[in-house]
């Protein structure tokens, strides 16, 4: 069973609701593009103070920003952590048995902010199952 988290105090009581609400959601982009049995491509889209909600993080995974941008992140800890990135940025991110994290990110800059994520469901922990709204067939040649 996945550890269940209590939300910061230093948080607003809607932050902490959506995180109570949220900590276990798998939904770690704005759109699924694709998976198959090795991997899901996430696409992240955010214009100027769009939040993508919380989200768990359980699978190795990297990402790209396609775009510059400057981007807040609420950690599961209640620390905050603002960032900027340079397009064609990346990023590889591995999580053993057990390990996880949960956190949410907002736009901060002036223009749209995008970037791609590609999870690998093969890692040290089980994906997290997405509704069958948001889950995609495998795709195949």
């Amino acid at each position: 069973m996945p550890k269940v988290l209590e939300p910061s105090a230093k948080w607003s009581a809607a932050l902490q609701d959506e995180f109570t609400r949220n900590q276990f959601n798998p939904c770690i982009g704005t759109r699924l593009l694709s998976q198959d049995s090795r991997v899901r491509v996430w696409e992240v889209r955010l214009k100027p103070s769009e939040r993508l909600g919380f989200h768990r993080h359980v699978l190795d995974y990297f990402w790209v920003a396609t775009t510059p941008g400057k981007a807040r992140s609420n950690q599961q800890d209640g620390s905050v952590v603002e960032a900027i990135y340079a397009a064609g940025q990346t990023c590889h991110l591995i999580y053993g048995p057990g390990q996880f994290k949960v956190h949410d990110l907002e736009n901060i800059g002036d223009s749209e902010f995008v970037f791609t994520t590609v999870e690998f469901p093969d890692s040290a922990n089980p994906p997290l199952p997405l509704s069958t709204e948001i889950a995609l067939e495998p795709q195949r040649a």
